[in-house]
């Protein structure tokens, strides 16, 4: 007897928001758009699209288009699914870049440090005749 598969949807799985969180954070580690968008839609799918849509002000079908594997949704679509869903971006140090502290080239001053330097008050009103410019209209 021949075997039979049906295609695996991760959606049904989704069914507490330690579930989903974990699964976001695992999709997270793959460093890829592609598989972060499809994950909210997965996502967006185990909540429900519908309620979705309501919460985010979007059609369901723009959800559908912007979390489909075509989908390129701006930064703020994606923030506003994640908000609608309960949870919220987080940006943590990965450890991987290690950058000096910048500092600041030392350049010579002319005036001692903590000077404060005056603004000149400026002239308002036409030039007089003797500077030679006319005034702009």
């Amino acid at each position: 007897m021949a075997e039979t598969f049906s295609p695996f949807d991760a959606a049904k799985y989704l069914t507490s928001d330690e579930a989903i969180a974990e699964y976001l954070r695992d999709c997270a580690e793959s460093n890829d758009t592609a598989v972060m968008v499809l994950a909210l839609g997965t996502v967006a799918r185990a909540r429900s699209m519908s309620a979705l849509a309501r919460d985010t002000g979007m059609t369901r079908e723009g959800l559908y288009k912007s979390l489909s594997p075509t989908g390129n949704p701006s930064f703020a679509t994606i923030n506003k699914v994640a908000g609608a869903l309960g949870f919220h971006l987080a940006f943590e140090p990965n450890g991987k870049v290690d950058r000096p502290a910048k500092s600041r080239p030392k350049v010579a001053s002319k005036k001692p440090v903590g000077a404060v330097v005056a603004a000149k008050p400026t002239k308002r009103g036409p030039p007089s005749a003797s500077s030679g410019k006319r005034p702009v209209a």
